[in-house]
């Protein structure tokens, strides 16, 4: 039995009279992309992929134009979600298999847990608690040990991607560390994730379910359907090259995912009582890795990897039918430690423990023009990322956000309301506001006891 639920925020009860019709509790339909770039989504901007499914949820709920993951990698960024914890203070700081070195650098990085500990509280479990039945389909990325799979994590039902999780074909599926299905080329991955979607919802419309749909698309390597391609290639010369295909193809499989789950929703009579929230783990891919770069994320600073904006600003889209008001957008900023305070919030669970790491934003989804101060959200990847991220931090409090080199201490400082792609370094200009920023940055490390990179016995100066 663990030691009670685990919180990022004090929790508040609604002050709103929320309805939750026959069901008694919302559905709740978490679907979870992987490396999906801020900039991808045509609601988003784009102007290459087709993604109409994911627009019409932005049309018909809400779109957060500053939403964070907690890291600009996966596993930390997704345990963050399911604890609402930050990753420094769980020491799960990079993705499970990262083991990157700099034998050039000064520093070694951070010794790290490889796995999200059973001891800690998911979200799973707090719902199951509430009465929800539990279920995950796809990536789970936290654990491949039978004490930290998703059975032990409070998911009733799992269909968990195993073997191959890089290929869209010939992978394998478990479902309580047995396979249960084994591809032999014939079943592209986005679909059959789909499929498992689909049905659990069939199979369980009659009680309240939290399904947290986590597809693999579009992480490299990008293997698309091959009938997905003929538009992208008949647009590459068109648009100059400015997109890949491949990626492009990818994206509008797993578009095609979310219209059918919407649509189970809406034959199920089950739309008006499910909360629907689509994101991404971290930034989109913007260099070359096992092939060409899947995308840019102009005018957004890097990528995958790294503490600026590619890395960790992240699209994010709720929809409630007729809680959340329709077509409306926030530019208040958020982070991934924030959904389970934010949950509890709206499920008026006032029996939790609480820390200090999550803050509801669920005054947002009911009035979207109310003002919000998040206050100080933080980063921290004291690790070398297989996209040329460096051992580092940030904080952002306000329109200000500060990055520090944890390998030669630099600091920069930016208006990320003014300057989005992190141009103009304001350190200089602004001394107070950077060491008031690092002062806060170093004190959270402290409090949460962060693990920090090591020295390097083998480095060499070079003067």
């Amino acid at each position: 039995m663990k030691k009670g639920f685990l919180l990022a925020a004090a929790i508040i009860f609604s002050v709103y009279d929320v309805s939750f019709g026959q069901n008694s509790k919302p559905n709740i339909v978490f679907i979870m992309a992987d490396d999906l770039g801020y900039t991808d989504l045509s609601c988003y901007g784009n102007p290459y992929h087709r993604t109409p499914n994911i627009d019409s949820l932005a049309g018909k709920g809400l779109k957060f134009t500053q939403a964070y993951a907690a890291c600009p990698v996966c596993s930390p960024s997704r345990a963050a979600i399911m604890t609402g914890k930050y990753p420094a203070r769980l020491h799960l700081t990079n993705f499970i298999a990262g083991d990157r070195k700099d034998p050039s650098s000064p520093v070694l990085p951070a010794q790290w847990t490889k796995y999200l500990p059973s001891s800690e509280t998911t979200l799973a479990e707090v719902l199951k608690k509430q009465g929800y039945t539990t279920g995950i389909v796809g990536k789970w990325h936290l654990g491949t040990a039978d004490s930290t799979s998703p059975a032990q994590q409070g998911f009733d039902y799992d269909r968990v991607i195993a073997k191959n999780g890089l290929d869209y074909y010939n992978y394998t599926i478990t479902s309580k560390g047995k396979t249960v299905f084994e591809d032999k080329g014939q079943h592209y991955l986005t679909d059959k994730l789909t499929d498992y979607a689909v049905g659990y919802i069939q199979e369980n419309r009659s009680k309240p379910f939290f399904l947290y749909l986590a597809y693999s698309a579009p992480h490299i390597m990008l293997v698309p359907r091959a009938d997905k391609l003929a538009y992208y290639f008949s647009k590459f010369a068109e648009h100059k090259g400015k997109f890949n295909p491949n990626y492009a193809a990818m994206l509008e499989s797993m578009d095609d995912g979310v219209g059918r789950v919407v649509k189970q929703l809406a034959e199920s009579n089950l739309l008006e009582n499910t909360i629907i929230v689509f994101t991404s783990d971290n930034g989109g891919l913007g260099l070359p890795e096992l092939g060409p770069a899947p995308t840019n994320l102009e005018p957004l600073r890097k990528w995958k990897g790294h503490v600026y904006e590619g890395g960790i600003r992240v699209p994010l889209i709720f929809t409630w039918k007729g809680n959340i008001p329709a077509n409306s957008v926030t530019d208040n900023y958020i982070i991934g430690t924030d959904y389970l305070a934010t949950f509890a919030e709206l499920l008026k669970i006032g029996d939790l423990k609480t820390t200090a790491d999550g803050k509801s934003f669920y005054g947002l989804l009911r009035e979207p023009s109310k003002d919000y101060a998040r206050g100080p959200v933080y980063w921290h990847y004291p690790h070398f990322s297989n996209q040329e991220g460096r051992p580092s931090g940030a904080i952002r409090n306000g329109d200000f956000k500060l990055v520090e080199s944890y390998e030669t201490g630099k600091t920069e400082l930016f208006n990320v309301k003014e300057d989005v792609g992190e141009t103009r370094d304001l350190s200089a200009t602004e001394p107070e506001k950077t060491q008031e920023l690092l002062h806060a940055l170093q004190e959270w490390r402290k409090q949460v006891n962060a693990n920090m990179p090591e020295p390097n016995p083998d480095y060499r100066r070079k003067d």
